[in-house]
């Protein structure tokens, strides 16, 4: 054998071996936070046995003897699964992100800083039922005993950013509170934005912008001492949310729930339904769990990872779900600084001193840099704020008390309306509609909401601060809120769409969603007299187009006034004419509908907005629709003129321009037969983890999961949603599906997108999307004989 071929078989053994070896490091590394499901664990403090079965899909079914074991077993098994997205979610409302992302987080951790959720949850921690923080408690040991057990186990996130996480303490389950209520909040990413457009397009034009609020929206206040200028917005504190989408940390958005009562069902019980819409990450924001006490609570759902309890689910009495109210609960003042001391601002014609708080954010690597945070009396300081005499704050209601700890706690519990009732009296901050039923066959909603009584405005405007005139005045109290029980038509339901009617007490300010999807769901509940599970499946994949019903006719009466059009516009008009409406991912239709829209939103608004605001409108896709449907009824609206033009183009211009350059478009990427198009190469969503937009650690730990084609839209009961500023990327979807048969609690179906676990070597990481995708479901067993005869795993907690 000659030299060189001997040198050559060296280096190949070599290279054999450093690849082994990497292999074997990396599998290591992303397998090492795999927990164990079977066998015995000694967690102390238990008073007796706990067990914990676990099904096909890895969804715990614990059995405790007390409340205390049941909560810190808990603990223990949310830890085995979702350790870090609990660290992850506690940092952030900490703002304590660049800690371990570097300084890129920094704003995002400044802008968490000045909402004050820590402070919020000690108040609320001081102010519960002793009982209910021992839970609290148990669930944390139970998380603690867990890291404590596995420092070397951890999970691969932990090891691949070189930190370990700290304890959990009880008050930390509160601060989901906290972030719930700021993701939930409507205006933050609307209010500074229209007021900027006011000042650009004038009162009467952004009006339209706002659907149902013309006698609403305030004048532009001539007392303002300055005009505060687009680039104090631009680089407010509210700019530092853009990062925490990038980490999948902005993921509540709408929902869907209804129920029907006994003599709508065939069952001659109530069905009900809930699938909330969220921010589709991996791993998902929901836990599967099962939870019973013997004598005690049964009661299954989702939770959110990092406190103890059922969310939104079902007990042996009574099954709940929700929908965000959309209820305006923030509100920005124009204040005004005193030249001579930047640090107080007027207030009933006095100087008042603003709270000064200088905040130190560590930075991965050990560099650390100062912010100031400034409060007054209403909140931070959210604008640029230097060398003014101006400045804007903000108040928002997830500062003030509210319980919702003690509310899912206590609806964990319920055993009737009443009960029910009392636990939503304290959901305050997290403003949802939330559905009822019972198997007394009741069915019910009320709207758990804190809605402010302002003194004097609606919260649109920026409001001048420098008097109480605009201050809020507390909430409409709970027993004053919209809701309903055992209404004559036999069943309830909701879709963010507007709470109450013009004739109602009062009205509650909300940013809505449009009819759409409310009305397809009432459309489906009266087309029947009773309804089967197999009913709400359907219903919960139902891809028919409210809004396409609405403007089709029109829209194709437009394109046929054109003196002539290209075969492949011909083509295209024939396959919308032929439609049935329905946004199905085979439907060429569908994306030809689609292109149309976003190019008229364009075409539209562009002209008269820079481009940094016309991004800003339509990054929220259920504000775009307005515009729209505003226009549409309204065709001598002067958005209709491009006024960079020297014609005065109308409505008819417009959406045919916006056709034609559609099709144009779409046949440059799919070519010229349009009855190849469809809906689905271009509507796709990714299950993307925090750390998977590095593309090296996606590629060797497989953290995103897709892209997966679906059907739906932004207006669809099953909804797949996209921003226009990237289309047509999914964002957001159904985050769970529930269908609850109060006949037979064992007959209910459950669905998450992804799967219980947040390890992404597990097996169990996105072990339902192919479900989740096909829109089937896995059963929901409470009885205790179907759970340990479907078992995979037995796990024993002794003490």
């Amino acid at each position: 054998m000659s030299r060189i071929k001997k040198i050559l078989i060296g280096l190949g053994i070599v290279l054999i071996v450093i690849i082994l070896f990497a292999y074997l490091y990396i599998r290591s590394l992303a397998t090492k936070g795999l927990p164990e499901y079977d066998g015995e664990v000694v967690l102390k403090g238990l008073k007796n046995e706990v067990v914990v079965y676990r099904d096909q899909y890895a969804i715990p079914h614990i059995y405790a003897k007390s409340e205390e074991d049941l909560y810190r077993v808990t603990g223990y098994v949310m830890a085995q699964d979702r350790l870090w997205q609990m660290d992850l979610i506690r940092r952030a409302t900490f703002g304590r992100l660049s800690e371990i992302f570097g300084g890129d987080l920094v704003d995002a951790d400044h802008l968490l800083r000045s909402l004050r959720i820590p402070e919020k949850s000690r108040m609320l921690i001081d102010q519960t039922d002793e009982y209910i923080v021992s839970c609290l408690e148990a669930f944390a040991n139970g998380v603690n005993q867990y890291i404590e057990n596995h420092k070397d186990k951890l999970p691969l996130e932990f090891n691949l950013l070189g930190y370990s996480p700290n304890l959990w303490k009880a008050e930390h389950c509160a601060n989901l509170i906290g972030y719930m209520a700021w993701d939930l909040t409507m205006p933050w990413a609307i209010e500074v934005m229209l007021y900027n457009t006011r000042e650009k397009v004038g009162e009467e034009m952004c009006r339209e912008l706002i659907p149902d609020m013309s006698s609403q929206i305030h004048v532009v206040y001539p007392d303002f001492v300055r005009k505060i200028s687009s680039n104090d917005l631009e680089n407010s504190l509210l700019t530092g949310a853009e990062k925490l989408k990038e980490l999948g940390l902005v993921v509540f958005n709408a929902s869907n729930n209804w129920a029907v009562s006994g003599k709508k069902s065939v069952t001659g019980m109530p069905l009900f339904s809930n699938d909330m819409h969220l921010g589709l990450n991996a791993p998902g924001i929901w836990y599967q769990m099962h939870q019973c006490v013997e004598g005690g609570i049964n009661v299954t759902g989702v939770a959110l990872p990092g406190q103890p309890c059922i969310v939104a689910g079902h007990n042996d009495y009574i099954a709940w779900g929700m929908t965000n109210v959309m209820v305006d609960d923030m509100d920005f003042y124009l204040e005004k600084v005193n030249p001579e001391n930047r640090h107080q601002y007027e207030f009933n014609g006095e100087w008042k001193e603003m709270e000064v708080r200088k905040e130190i954010i560590k930075i991965d690597g050990g560099e650390e840099v100062e912010r100031e945070l400034l409060f007054t009396h209403r909140g931070p300081i959210v604008s640029k704020f230097k060398d003014v005499e101006e400045a804007i704050s903000m108040r928002w209601l997830g500062n003030d008390f509210s319980n919702e700890i003690r509310s899912v706690f206590l609806m964990n519990h319920a055993r009737n309306w009443d009960e029910f009732k009392d636990a939503a009296s304290t959901f305050i901050s997290v403003s949802q509609n939330i559905a009822y039923a019972d198997i007394e066959g009741n069915i019910g909603i009320y709207c758990c909401a804190g809605v402010p009584k302002r003194k004097k405005g609606n919260g649109i405007a920026i409001a001048p601060g420098w008097t109480d005139e605009y201050d809020w005045d507390g909430v409409v109290p709970f027993e004053e809120l919209p809701h309903s029980f055992n209404p004559e038509c036999g069943y309830v339901s909701s879709a963010n769409n507007r709470s109450v009617s013009d004739d109602a007490p009062f009205q509650i300010p909300q940013w809505p969603a449009l009819h759409y999807r409310i009305a397809r769901i009432r459309d489906m509940l009266e087309e029947k007299e009773k309804f089967s599970a197999d009913d709400f499946i359907r219903m919960q994949k139902d891809w028919q187009s409210k809004l396409v019903e609405e403007m089709r006719d029109d829209l194709i009466a437009e394109i046929e006034k054109l003196e002539s059009l290209t075969p492949l516009e011909q083509k295209s008009l024939g396959l919308l004419s032929a439609w049935d409406g329905r946004e199905t991912k085979e439907s060429a239709a569908t994306l030809i509908f689609e292109g149309f829209y976003g190019r008229f939103l364009e075409n539209l608004l562009l002209d008269e907005l820079d481009s940094l605001l016309y991004k800003q409108y339509i990054s929220t896709s259920y504000l775009s629709r307005f515009a729209i449907h505003h226009i549409w009824y309204h065709r001598g609206s002067r958005w209709c003129d491009d006024v960079t033009t020297d014609k005065v183009e109308n409505f008819t211009d417009q959406v045919q321009k916006s056709f034609r350059e559609a099709i144009t478009s779409l046949a440059e990427r799919y070519g010229n037969n349009p009855e190849k198009w469809r809906w689905g190469d271009e509507h796709v969503f990714v299950l993307a983890h925090p750390m998977g937009g590095v593309k090296i650690l996606d590629a060797v730990f497989n953290l995103n999961r897709g892209p997966y084609e679906v059907s739906g839209g932004n207006h669809t009961v099953s909804p797949y949603k996209y921003s226009y500023t990237k289309p047509y990327t999914v964002d957001y979807g159904s985050s769970h599906r529930h269908i609850y048969d109060l006949a037979d609690w064992d007959r209910s179906l459950s669905v998450i997108p992804t799967g219980n676990s947040g390890i992404p070597a597990s097996d169990h990481y996105c072990d339902q999307t192919e479900l989740y995708l096909k829109h089937e479901y896995h059963t929901d067993y409470i009885t205790r004989d179907l759970i340990e005869k479907e078992a995979k795993y037995k796990q024993v907690f002794i003490k």
